[in-house]
């Protein structure tokens, strides 16, 4: 596990893929847990130890997860992610890096489409606006690098959808690298996807001063080329 923050109210870790933040059906060890016992192990707390889940990220994704030590930070955290997930204006910006199938028509834009989740199949799909189960979901993308095959893009969430980005993506042809569900032609070998949460901007919870946190990519060939691809 690497940690990417602390302090005695917050702590921030860099996921991998296929980790899940927060226990599940399946039983697995959760993120959760792993940084619990970080937290007991290095400050030689007795007893259970105090740790809020703030928000997640899809299993098969990496990238910065956010969670509270105390519960006055769980609490303002908590409406930070939920304005941010209804499209409201917070203290709070989520920027996500994604490796997509081919090259998008236009090398920027703002999508926005509305999005049905289907439980069944926790998946999510584009619906019309006068569907009364449909959520309002906006998103803009630009073009960092390109590669032979596949394209780097980085993603600002203007809302917090289920699979949102995944779904607006592979909705103009980009379905991320690996991503099966939404139209990937191959899985990725480790079966996680090519989409990583880069970084986290918030005003901090408590003490109200401004951080940026960054997750570093996920150390493998395509990662590595398309990052150096990048221009200033």
């Amino acid at each position: 596990m690497t940690v990417l923050y602390e302090d005695n109210h917050i702590i921030a870790v860099n996921k991998t893929c296929n980790e899940i933040v927060q226990g599940d059906k399946t039983g697995d060890r959760p993120l959760s847990e792993i940084v619990k016992d970080y937290i007991k192990v290095k400050y030689n707390k007795p007893g259970a130890v105090f740790l809020g889940v703030t928000h997640r990220i899809d299993r098969p994704t990496s990238g910065v997860v956010l969670f509270a030590r105390t519960s006055k930070a769980l609490a303002r955290l908590n409406e930070m992610f939920r304005d941010k997930s209804e499209g409201e204006k917070t203290a709070i910006r989520k920027t996500y890096w994604a490796i997509v199938q081919g090259r998008p028509a236009m090398p920027e834009a703002r999508l926005e489409n509305w999005l049905k989740k289907n439980e069944a199949q926790n998946k999510s799909y584009i619906a019309k606006p006068t569907d009364e189960e449909a959520k309002h979901a906006v998103l803009t993308y630009r073009t960092l690098a390109y590669g032979d095959h596949y394209t780097l893009l980085e993603v600002n969430l203007e809302t917090g959808r289920h699979h949102q980005i995944r779904c607006q993506l592979a909705a103009i042809g980009c379905p991320v690298k690996g991503d099966l569900k939404y139209g990937a032609r191959r899985s990725n070998p480790d079966g996680g996807i090519c989409l990583h949460a880069r970084q986290i901007e918030l005003e901090h919870p408590v003490s109200h001063v401004q951080l940026s946190i960054t997750a570093p990519t996920p150390n493998d060939i395509l990662w590595n080329d398309l990052t150096e691809n990048i221009k200033s």
